[in-house]
């Protein structure tokens, strides 16, 4: 019989690994129920996660994080006109609304490498916390390795697969989108960018990459940038994203492959 503490809480032989996670682990037992601390503790993370589901952009606030890059910040809306509606019709939060289109196509705006596209997905707070602190380093690390920008592009209640509408207009040879990832219980800010080679409407999951989990208790924001910046030289190099390209980079930026400029890109 396991023996319990001075709190009345019998310990849990998995306890040294909650040094190393945070997920709910070892969280003891007092008689055949959890803990009451532990059993609160799962509440507020329950009600931070749906409280991220329901967070909005500070649009003025985001747009003057996104314009250290010196880059134009545009802000666009998907065709869910509200929060219910995006979580209902995921199909929505996919497409621009009419007035983004038109937005959009008057920028007549160059077709660039490399457009970078920012929206709220399931988790605004994930944005509001952390796309301000990659986002910008991320932009001066693309314009030193040679490689030019469209406008920065904000989207309300948008999707992952709102990049490729917006894809189908700016015309880049590669779009990243950086979103609010679903909530868990452990991560309610955590930020997701998805890269896809020659974006257009209609491509799907197996086309893109994914660099998950990026907050301060996750990937950090250096590392987050070397990923994307070794995904991106990768894509360009190889001219696709998807399953087909992997993410070799273990190493950091030294092992970095170099821009390689194809015929495509004259």
């Amino acid at each position: 019989m396991n023996e319990t503490n001075n709190t009345g809480i019998e310990p849990d032989e998995w306890e040294p690994l909650r040094a190393y996670t945070n997920a709910r682990i070892a969280l003891g037992k007092t008689g055949v129920s959890v803990p009451l601390s532990e059993s609160l503790q799962f509440r507020l993370a329950h009600a931070h996660a749906k409280d991220a589901v329901y967070s909005q952009l500070n649009l003025d606030e985001l747009t003057t994080a996104l314009s250290i890059t010196g880059l134009p910040v545009y802000c666009l809306r998907s065709r869910a006109v509200s929060r219910d509606m995006y979580l209902q019709r995921p199909d929505f939060g996919r497409l621009l609304d009419t007035p983004s289109e038109e937005q959009l196509r008057q920028l007549n705006s160059p077709p660039a490498d490399i457009s970078i596209i920012v929206a709220d997905g399931l988790s605004a707070t994930a944005i509001m916390k952390n796309a301000g602190a990659v986002i910008p380093v991320l932009v001066e690390k693309i314009q030193q390795a040679g490689y030019s920008l469209a406008p920065v592009i904000v989207v309300e209640q948008g999707r992952v697969a709102v990049k490729d509408a917006i894809g189908g207009i700016l015309q880049p040879r590669l779009a990243i989108i950086f979103i609010g990832e679903r909530p868990g219980l452990s991560s309610f800010d955590s930020m997701g960018a998805y890269i896809t080679y020659a974006p257009r409407p209609g491509l799907t999951d197996e086309r893109r990459n994914c660099v998950s989990n990026i907050r301060e208790q996750g990937l950090s924001a250096e590392l987050a940038v070397d990923k994307l910046m070794y995904l991106i030289d990768s894509a360009f190099r190889l001219q696709l994203t998807g399953v087909a390209l992997k993410d070799n980079n273990e190493l950091g930026t030294s092992n970095l492959p170099k821009r390689i400029a194809d015929s495509e890109a004259e």
